[in-house]
């Protein structure tokens, strides 16, 4: 294993169990609303791959897609009407909610890193965050 991987998993399960299996379940039902409306499925599909991300978000990131354009904005602002609203505060909440205690603070920071993800989820892909790393420092 390499250094910080160790407290990496410890955050991760601590966080399941107080935040993320909750705010993966709504990613979830978002999903699986918006395949059953058809036209939004790839909403759907959006929202499946987040919820994959919000139940592990310690040692993974989000970085822009190089081939997002115009479509990618317009269904952002698609989503945000329909379900990112809703997402964002669920994590605005559960972030405020962590960070009541000292132990929680690095837990309510990563609720705080996963607003953006809720708002704008076209157009990003989630990496490994030694992945991103590598890439910006080539």
């Amino acid at each position: 294993m390499r250094k910080g991987d160790d407290v990496r998993v410890i955050l991760n399960v601590i966080w399941l169990v107080l935040a993320g299996f909750w705010m993966a379940i709504a990613y979830v039902l978002v999903g699986i609303v918006a395949c059953i409306l058809i036209i939004t499925i790839p909403f759907g599909i959006a929202s499946f791959r987040i919820a994959n991300y919000v139940l592990w978000p310690f040692g993974r990131t989000t970085v822009p897609r190089e081939d997002a354009g115009v479509g990618s904005l317009i269904g952002n602002i698609i989503w945000i009407i329909l379900f990112g609203w809703e997402l964002a505060l669920g994590h605005l909440v559960a972030g405020v909610a962590l960070c009541i205690t000292i132990i929680g603070i690095p837990l309510g920071l990563a609720s705080f890193k996963l607003i953006p993800i809720s708002l704008f989820p076209l157009g990003v892909r989630i990496v490994d965050s030694d992945e991103a790393h590598a890439s910006f420092a080539a």
